[in-house]
């Protein structure tokens, strides 16, 4: 390997040639080689970076090979000169789901390690839960399978008899029949597996085997405490990425990350953020603490393994309802500091019955346990489990002034979060002061790295476009003669609107909608004026299918028209004449009543909907754009049914965002361009 001097950014221009030469299609794509400069420099000097890559650039390759390279070139080039020098760390990719990390592992790196000439190895990484528990299995098929329980002793016990220990587990017939096979299924592979990855799995077991067969970072004791710990397959998931060149996760763990001060993940130099733009939101979620009914069950789902006590374990089941009826009232609300008394109230009795059976675990004679191993687990994970909540209760309780306490989920599954106001100051202690950061996406906020918390005098940004042939190939069309939204008259004007283009098109719609109530309007509306104008479009509802399945059957009829929300705005891939109309019912700003966005409102004031509503929603509608065109020969139209986006002050920062297609506002010229398309 050349460690001749060079300039980074011309060097990397050359490993990406390299690597790019191979593939099957290869192509010169400008903004994925300035993007690779861009990053080599922003690395060798330990600067940050910003870069907005558009749909088609191949940004993956553009930033794993300048940070693959420089770490190895540096390790490489070691002397005596430089003997006191640390060698360079790993360097860790984050991605905002873990099918974006399954792709990176499986698909792109093997692809550059195989043709970039630089040795290294890399690992993935997901929480616990992701991962089967041999533990799990082996307390599983040491269950008593001709009656309920095996019973201990008592020991220690006081008047409620909280020593009284249980040595025995649920049998697996206790459990209904389908589940009981599905367990055999997930048995029979753990035998057979490498990894224990669920994704690993050519079949999608049900929640409730997967949770009999695994445990969450708030369950688990840990490795060293386990009897199963040299063969734990997220050990081995960790050990790996302690010894890789490169680690991939996603951004909910590295986000646990932060928040543990980094006890889950190796030391890195450098970190990558894919899909950057979902940055703040994820870090909210990890470094804030969220408590649900549903934790309360698992705690006590956990004791009755252990504990042969009724009335201590159903004592903490309890708290689950009592939690979820204070709760329900206030789901989409924000919550005043101190809490509400109800809730306030609600959480101190788990707490107290928490402690009750914290010290029911401890009275348990250790003598038993240690001669039952997996009883001393179960203990241990019972334990675990009350520790955690119990410490996440405590923070509920006395959350300072930069937080805020809402209530999400629904009247069923109420959650109660505290999220921080600003995720910078966390993100500045924990990954700013510390690493070189790349942050990328195809569509970034313009107030991305204020809101995060990037320090201005080190940070650069960069959009390297996308290679996609907008102005040719797509059109903007925004339908300015449609009544405000906000107007009792919107509705059918742009099911009217709709249905014309869909004709004009020939079924090849994508049509996207804020809200699940103007889907299902659209949806009833649209069908009738297709039947009275003799169109015979089949129109599928986000309703009518899972979205895989929905995808698949949309795709294999090229005249039919899928409707959806805010879910289908990123992550669906529909390349081809399959998609030619992509519609957007209106700009998709944030709701005004979201309760951490109201508190954030408030402390920026008056620049809060340039900082806050403004950028989101120019992310959205670029996102649902980008929807389009996923090849270099896709052709199609972007007809956007909100008036403001042709008339509101803040329109161009909108447009801005949007793929530099050619615009109009005139139906006619969108319509005769769908039907060229057809011909």
């Amino acid at each position: 390997m050349d460690t001749s001097p060079r300039d980074p950014a011309e060097q990397a221009r050359r490993d990406l040639s390299q690597v790019t030469r191979a593939l099957a299609a290869a192509e010169d794509r400008p903004g994925q080689q300035d993007m690779t400069a861009a990053v080599a420099t922003a690395i060798s000097g330990r600067r940050h970076l910003v870069v907005q890559a558009g749909t088609g650039t191949g940004k993956s390759a553009a930033y794993l090979i300048p940070a693959i390279t420089s770490a190895a070139r540096r390790n490489a080039g070691r002397d005596e000169a430089t003997a006191g020098v640390p060698e360079s760390r790993p360097i860790v990719v984050v991605t905002a789901s873990k099918a974006l990390q399954d792709q990176l592992a499986t698909k792109d790196l093997p692809f550059i390690a195989a043709h970039l000439g630089v040795p290294f190895d890399w690992a993935i990484l997901k929480g616990r839960s992701n991962y089967v528990c041999l533990q799990r299995l082996k307390e599983n098929s040491q269950g008593t399978a001709g009656s309920k329980r095996g019973k201990g002793k008592t020991a220690g016990t006081d008047d409620a008899g909280q020593g009284v220990l249980d040595l025995g587990v649920t049998a697996l017939n206790e459990l209904p029949a389908e589940i009981r096979a599905e367990i055999k299924r997930l048995t029979d592979w753990a035998a057979v597996t490498k990894t224990g990855d669920q994704s690993e799995l050519d079949w999608s077991p049900s929640d409730r085997a997967w949770a009999e067969v695994s445990v969450g970072s708030e369950e688990c004791p840990g490795g060293q405490r386990c009897p199963m710990g040299a063969e734990c397959f997220a050990e081995a998931a960790r050990s790996r990425a302690a010894e890789a060149d490169v680690t991939v996760v996603n951004t909910y763990l590295y986000g646990l990350d932060v928040a543990s001060d980094g006890a889950i993940l190796p030391d890195h130099d450098v970190v990558i953020f894919d899909e950057a733009h979902q940055l703040e939101d994820v870090m909210s979620d990890t470094v804030g603490v969220s408590i649900g009914p549903g934790r309360f069950t698992r705690v006590a789902q956990a004791l009755r393994r252990i504990l042969d006590n009724p009335l201590l374990v159903g004592a903490v089941a309890d708290v689950g309802p009592l939690l979820r009826e204070v709760l329900a009232p206030e789901v989409g609300n924000r919550l005043s500091n101190p809490l509400p008394s109800a809730i306030t109230d609600a959480l101190i009795e788990g707490r107290l019955r928490l402690d009750r059976a914290s010290e029911a675990l401890r009275n348990i004679d250790s003598s038993i346990t240690d001669k039952h191993g997996d009883a001393k687990q179960r203990l241990l994970r019972a334990a675990t489990l009350i520790l955690r909540l119990a410490e996440h209760i405590d923070v509920t309780l006395s959350f300072g002034q930069q937080y805020v306490a809402f209530v999400s989920g629904g009247p069923e599954v109420p959650r109660l979060e505290v999220a921080p106001l600003e995720v910078g100051p966390v993100m500045s202690k924990g990954v700013w002061s510390k690493r070189t950061a790349i942050l990328t996406s195809a569509t970034i906020p313009a107030s991305l790295a204020e809101r995060v918390g990037l320090p201005a005098d080190s940070t650069d940004s960069l959009d390297v476009g996308s290679p996609f042939d907008y102005e040719h190939n797509g059109l903007l069309y925004c339908a300015m003669h449609l009544p405000d939204p906000r107007n009792n008259g919107y509705a059918p004007a742009l099911h009217d609107e709709l249905a014309s283009l869909i004709i004009a098109a020939g079924g090849r719609t994508l049509a996207l909608f804020t809200s699940w109530k103007a889907m299902d309007q659209a949806a009833d509306a649209v069908k009738a004026l297709l039947a009275t104008r003799g169109a015979t479009h089949h129109v599928y509802t986000q309703r009518d299918l899972p979205k895989p399945a929905l995808i698949r059957a949309f795709s294999d009829d090229p005249e039919s028209c899928l409707f959806a929300t805010a879910g289908f705005f990123q992550g669906v891939d529909i390349p081809g004449d399959t998609l030619t109309l992509v519609t957007i019912d209106r700009i998709p700003f944030p709701r005004p009543d979201d309760p951490l966005l109201s508190a954030r409102r408030e402390q920026l004031g008056a620049a809060a909907f340039k900082t806050i509503d403004v950028p989101r929603a120019s992310m959205l509608l670029a996102q649902a754009a980008g929807r389009l065109i996923r090849t270099a020969t896709d052709r199609g139209v972007v007809a956007v049914f909100d008036s403001r986006l042709g008339t509101a002050n803040y329109r161009w920062d909108l447009v801005r965002a949007l793929p530099p297609m050619k615009r109009t506002r005139h139906r006619a010229e969108a319509e005769e361009f769908l039907r060229s398309l057809r011909a």
